[in-house]
């Protein structure tokens, strides 16, 4: 199975949308500071995920969440 998840910085708020297999290893990876993108910002919470049977799948729901329409739609499912 994949993931597409995101997560909220504790520190100012910023969401980060990634993907994975494992989301809870690759949740601690950030909290760790192993993402480069992310290491600035830390504590992360995982505050949303959703499950793809295929990468392709997962892959164009993330770039959903990353492009306008997506972050919108993510600013109003989790009441942001």
């Amino acid at each position: 199975m994949f993931y597409v998840y995101v997560l909220k910085s504790e520190v100012d708020g910023r969401l980060y949308k990634g993907m994975t297999t494992d989301v809870l290893k690759r949740v601690s990876q950030h909290n760790l500071g192993q993402n480069k993108s992310t290491k600035g910002f830390l504590p992360w919470i995982l505050i949303y995920q959703e499950e793809f049977s295929t990468r392709e799948e997962a892959r164009k729901r993330e770039k959903y969440f990353k492009s306008g329409v997506g972050r919108e739609f993510l600013k109003i499912k989790l009441n942001l």
